[in-house]
Parts: structure tokens; sequence; C-alpha cells
């Protein structure tokens, strides 16, 4: 690769700024000598090595085990993030260590007194202590929350919390008798339904292995490899840097699940090199965004929230991650498709050969990293458990970085990906926490069945409308907030109307999920988009409408489910009706992307490109007749771009490289 390729105009301190502006996990104090740096290390590497030992012999029964994983994280979070973060802050206050030790202390009191704890439970006998420990426990769980997760979910627990206490006082819809203190705090921090709930208990299981394993091949070079293979497979095509920016963020965000950190780290490379190509900032931003967050639709790992929907929905994960390989491909073909449209229609150019890594250079240098994913997608296909198949992936992670002297993982590699590991999962597992707080709030008030009764009288019983309130209250709650707080908010607060109505429980999970994802680029608080837009220097508003159009394959795709779930692979009657599904919904992706481009062989006039999104939009719309509709519209416009292209002059297209 030459120096052309290796310089980004963006700083690291830039970068940093820009993720540190618009994500919360991204202002951490940077202790790099002292105690407290041995203390980050060793509660870090400790937590992975516990997660790693109770994923080969199996975990401590359900409270100590989420109660000891929920304690260690906090305890880092008060060391790592200051109460208000201040630039260039390195000192650990002593309100901090108060907090550090108030979480140790509640991990600790469940471990020491669990056979205690269990016996007064058995009669829903709790003690003073029992209770003074766990508002110690949920003011941890805030405040920690607060510090690395951001303000948005913060409130939202707060005013469940503050629901829940008051609850006689709200309109007659949303009322009810109001729980005193001890029912509260007992619910959520004595059962398995509150703080302990199925959220954190996924992320003291599958989500921190997951991430530990992004953790290992991240230190063995993993993310130069995808990007690596992206340039030298896409890089010379017509708009090239736009479409490695779509393949290599799409394959790093299914791994590390933060659509932000994603859009900073691979979007430093790919948005200056999309505007040197001749892309505008805006859209530059937007491809990185929208790709980012399509990262976390990707099987197998799908930014981890897969294992919690198999966990909600007590189904094997292999099937959800074969269900979603189809509606994924759907999505990024419409952002790459726009990405060629926009390109062929301003005459870009690629990047020249001498310019690119060599293909089989890059393979030669780094394909055996491919081997620990392949394994992984492997063993979950075969029926393996989620913990048996990422323990084995790592540990095979390690062994196959020694083929490669380059990549090769010594010790203190491994240890350094182990704190890497732990420190990543820090934002996600206070996210579930407080997640399990609201969720807590929900079943012991009974306020899900009042929202879901609220939206099904908007909807007035018709599907279609239902749908779109549906769509409209998982956008409002997943706005700021991480992908996996989303899905376990929307799948409690806003499935259950979709399943009032008949639409089957894995559909409608996967229905609020994308939604709930594409609350990152939905303005007016599209926070991928503003990322990218402020390393782009672009519009954040214009970045974020210009984001939203280009995932608009992805707002489709959900009503496909519903209509036709032959695309989630569900009922299924032969291999040939998800073929023609799968073909048609192809093709009116395809017709999609080039009425918003105007472009398809040709530039579209206006009347031309509304009937090409009319036989589109008729294509994606389940039926024979309407596919028959579909096909017969786009192939006149088709054959209409053949006539117009032959008339024309060859243009004569211009490099916009300099």
């Amino acid at each position: 690769m030459t120096n052309a390729i290796k310089e980004v105009p963006e700083t690291i301190e830039g970068q940093e700024e820009i993720l540190q502006k618009y994500d919360s996990e991204s202002r951490f104090r940077k202790i790099d000598h002292g105690f407290w740096r041995w203390a980050i290390f060793a509660l870090s590497v400790g937590l992975a090595g516990y997660h790693l030992y109770t994923a080969y012999f199996g975990p401590l029964d359900a409270l100590r085990h989420r109660s000891l994983h929920t304690a260690i994280i906090a305890a880092l979070v008060f060391i790592l993030y200051p109460a208000f973060y201040k630039k260039g802050s390195k000192k650990v206050t002593p309100i901090d260590m108060i907090w550090m030790a108030a979480a140790l202390a509640t991990g600790g009191y469940m471990i020491i007194d669990y056979q205690g704890i269990a016996e007064r439970m058995s009669i829903y006998m709790p003690s003073g202590v029992d209770i003074a420990f766990g508002l110690l426990t949920i003011a941890v769980v805030i405040e920690g929350g607060r510090r690395v997760a951001g303000n948005a979910l913060t409130i939202l627990t707060v005013l469940f919390l503050l629901y829940a206490f008051f609850g006689q006082y709200f309109p007659d819809l949303f009322k009810h008798s109001g729980k005193d203190l001890e029912d509260i705090v007992t619910y959520m921090y004595l059962s398995t339904e509150g703080i302990y709930g199925i959220a954190i208990s996924v992320s003291a299981s599958y989500i921190i292995l997951f991430i530990l394993f992004g953790a290992f091949l991240n230190r063995s070079g993993m993310g130069q490899f995808f990007t690596d293979i992206s340039l030298s497979i896409a890089g010379h095509t017509s708009g090239g840097p736009a479409k490695v920016a779509v393949v290599s963020s799409g394959l790093l965000g299914s791994i590390n699940g933060s659509a932000l950190a994603n859009v900073v780290t691979t979007g430093a490379f790919t948005i200056p090199l999309m505007k040197r190509v001749g892309y505008k900032p805006e859209f530059a931003g937007a491809v990185e965004a929208t790709a980012s967050v399509g990262g976390q639709i990707i099987p197998p790992v799908m930014g981890a929230t897969a294992f919690i929907m198999a966990e909600t929905l007590g189904m094997p994960y292999n099937q959800i991650a074969l269900a979603a390989i189809l509606p994924a491909f759907l999505y990024y073909l419409g952002i790459i498709c726009i990405v060629h449209f926009r390109a062929k229609k301003l005459g870009l150019r690629g990047m020249s050969k001498e310019e690119l890594p060599n293909l089989w250079q890059v393979f030669k240098k780094g394909g055996h990293l491919l081997i620990p994913i392949v394994v992984l997608i492997g063993m979950l296909i075969a029926g393996k458990t989620p913990l048996y198949a990422a323990f084995y992936a790592i540990v095979l992670s390690i062994v196959v970085s020694w083929f490669n002297k380059e990549t090769r993982m010594g010790p203190k590699e491994i240890l350094g990906a182990m704190e890497d590991g732990v420190r990543s999962a820090l934002g996600v597992a206070m996210s579930c926490a407080m997640v399990g707080l609201i969720v807590g709030v929900s079943t012991l008030t009974g306020l899900g069945p009042k929202l879901t009764q609220s939206i099904l009288v908007l909807g007035q019983g018709d599907m279609f409308l239902t749908l779109v309130f549906t769509m409209i209250a998982c956008i409002i709650m997943g706005m700021g907030l991480p992908s996996i707080p989303t899905y376990i908010i929307t799948a409690t607060m806003a499935a259950p109307a979709l399943l009032e109505l008949g639409v089957a429980p894995f559909v409608t999970h996967m229905f609020v999920f994308y939604f709930g994802i594409l609350a990152n680029v939905t303005p007016p608080v599209a926070l991928a988009a503003f990322a990218g837009a402020g390393i782009a220097g672009a519009s954040p508003n214009k970045t974020g409408f210009e984001a939203l159009r280009l995932a608009l394959s992805g707002f489709i795709i959900p009503y496909i489910f519903v209509f036709s779930p032959v695309i989630l692979m569900q009922d299924v009657t032969s291999p040939l009706e998800v073929a023609w599904v799968a073909a048609t919904a192809i093709i009116g992706i395809l017709g999609l992307s080039a009425a918003l481009e105007r472009y398809l062989i040709a530039d579209l006039p206006l009347p031309l490109a509304a009937l090409c999104l009319a036989g589109s939009v008729t294509l994606i719309i389940p039926g024979m007749w309407t596919d028959i509709i579909g096909l017969g519209i786009l192939a006149l416009v088709f054959i209409q771009q053949l006539l117009a292209r032959s008339k024309a002059r060859p243009d004569i297209p211009t490099s916009k490289i300099v």
C-alpha cells in the first residue's frame, strides 16, 4: 500500500474529540501509569479470565454470577469515567473511590450472604440490610450508567422509577396504584426480573465473550485486514472508496457492535478518500454512518443483539443468524447501489491500482485471521451454544495469530486483548443493568400492556397503521441509545402491539430491532450521522438527512418481514418461494436506489424517476400480481434508459483524483 493511502487528514486527537462529542463511552480518563493503571488492568483481566473460565466450566448460580459481573464492571466505570468529563483529566477523586467501593460491596454482599438472601426471599421477607444494599445497587447502576452510557438512558431510567412510585397520579390509561420502596427495591435487586434480569444475564454470558472475541481479532490485525481486502476488491471501481467504506464498516460493525466507534475509526480513513475522489462531504459522512449502523444487523454477531433475541424468544441462535442474512444483504445492496449510481452520475472513477493493496498479498498476510470467524460460524450453524463457540473462537484466534509473525500475539497482546474487551463492554453492561430497571418497572406496574393498548388504539386495528405507529415508537425510543438497550426496550414496550394483531413473535422482534437500529441515522438525533459529519467537516443536519435517504431500503425491509415472512426464512413452503421473494426484492431495491439517485444507466427525468419509484415499491410489496406489475414498470424504464443511452453522446468520465 502506498503512502497516499496511509495519509489521513484527521489527527488522532481530532478523531477522539469527535467521538467524545457524540459517544459518552469515549469520555474516559487516560490513566497510563501508577496504582490506578494496575487496578484497571487487574480488574479487567480478572473479569475476562472469570468469564472465559465460566464459559468452559459453567457459571455460578444466576444472581451471584450476574451481580459479580455488574459489580466489577461498575467499579471499573467509576475508576475510568469521571462524574463530569473534563479533557485531560487523569485523577481518580475520593468520590470516585467511594462509588467504586460501593459497587464492589454490592456484588460482595450478594456473594457472601447468598444463602441467607435465598432463604429470606423464599418467604418474601427481605431484611433491612437487603433493602439497604438494594438501594445502593440501584444508585450504583444509575450513576455508573450516567457516566458511561450518557444522559438519555439515565433520564429514561429515572422517569420509569418515578412512575413506579407515583403511578397513582398518572392519567387513567397509565394509572396504577403506586408501589412502595420495599416492593420496588426487592423486585429490582433480589429477583431476576430487574437489574439482574435477562439483559444483564446476556451481558454476563454471550455479549462479554463476543466483545472479547472482537478484541482478540483487533489485536491480531483483523481491522486492517478488512480494510485492505475491501480496498483491493472495490477500490478501483467507480466511486471505489465509498464501496470500501460500506463493506469494511459493515464487517467491523457486526463484531464491535458500536456504530459510533465504527464511524470514527473506519471513517477517519474512508471519509477523506471519498471526498478525494469527488463525493460531497455530507454524502461521504452519510455513507460511513449508514454502513456502520448496518453492521449491527449483519450475522453472525449482529452487534451481540442476536443473543438477547435468542434468549428472549427461546430460539436457537443459528436460526436467527440464518434468518438475518437476506435482509442484511438487501440493506447493504441499497447503499451500494446509491453509491454506484452517484459515482456514475458524477463521472467519478476509483483509485489507481498503484495506490491499492494487492489482493493476493492481503490474503497471504492476513487470510488466516478469517479462520476463527469461519469456525465460529460453523459451530453456531452446527448447533453449538454461543458460549462454547465463542470460547473456542477466542482460543483459535490466538493460535492462528502465530501463522504470521506480523499478527503473532504474545502474552502482552493476549492480556491487552482481555483488558480491551472488558473496557469495551463497560457501556453495554451498564446499559443492560439500567434497562433491567426499565423492564422491571414495566412488568411490576403493567406498563407494557398499557403501551400496547395505546398503539392499538392509534392504529384502530389496521395492520399497516399499527406498523407505522410501532415504527415511530421504536425510532423515538432508540434515539441516542446503544443498540442493545434499544432492542430490549422496544421489544418490551412496542413489540406486544404487533403480537396482538397476530404477527409472529420472531417477525415482530426483527421489526422493532431494525427500527431501533435505524434511529441512529434518523434526524433529529442521528448520532452516527452527526459523528460522520464531524469527520467530513459537513453540516450535521444535511448529513443526517442524506443518511436517512441512503438507509431508505432499511425502512422498507421490516414491512416486508410482516407481509412476507419468507424473507426471514419463516413459513417457507419451498426453496423456489425464497428464491422468488429474494429476486423480486433485489430488483425492487435496485429500482428504488435508481429512483432516489435519478440515474440507472443514464439520467432519469423526474417523471421517469417517479415511475421507477412506483414500480420498485410495487415490486417490493409481496404478491404475484404486484410483482408482475412492478417487473413490467421497471422493464419499461430500463428499455427507455437503453434508448436514451444509445442516442446520447458517449461521456468520457473524468477522474476527480488530483
